[in-house]
């Protein structure tokens, strides 16, 4: 494993523990100010620091307590200045309303580095769905088939 991909794992780890707790500034430094924000939540495309730590807290405000995010298969691939990475989430948590149901959801992230620094650049998540039913797909085991 290079350094750069060690860095880039240990973002990542560091990221999904802000997520978890809610801690939104800690969250919003790991994002570059010209980030692009893709979600599977209107109006999918998030643009800039203000409009993707509004739809952070959108998505904190939905818990009542933490978030539960286990990261499974995650894939770095490093250069000098640029990264890739991409993984599924299992989300879980005390949704309002009393839910309690996990869902998988799959994410892609490129980063980039200035100034010995990394920074997301781009995220994109998406949220499975059963081809069958077009319904969210909402498995116990990620790799059950459909």
């Amino acid at each position: 494993m290079t350094t750069h991909e060690s860095e880039i794992r240990a973002l990542l780890a560091d990221r999904a523990d802000a997520q978890q707790t809610k801690d939104i500034d800690r969250l919003m430094s790991f994002y570059a100010a010209d980030a692009v924000y893709y979600d599977a939540v209107p109006p999918l495309r998030f643009t800039g620091t203000d409009e993707i730590r509004r739809n952070f807290l959108r998505w904190f405000d939905g818990y009542v307590g933490p978030i539960g995010l286990e990261t499974h298969d995650l894939t770095v691939v490093a250069g000098e200045d640029t990264a890739f990475a991409h993984m599924l989430h299992l989300d879980s948590g005390e949704r309002k309303g009393g839910l309690q149901a996990s869902i998988w959801v799959r994410e892609s992230v490129c980063l980039r580095r200035t100034a010995g620094t990394w920074s997301i650049t781009h995220e994109h998540v998406s949220i499975p769905v059963d081809p069958a039913t077009l319904t969210v797909w909402l498995p116990a085991d990620k790799d059950q088939p459909a």
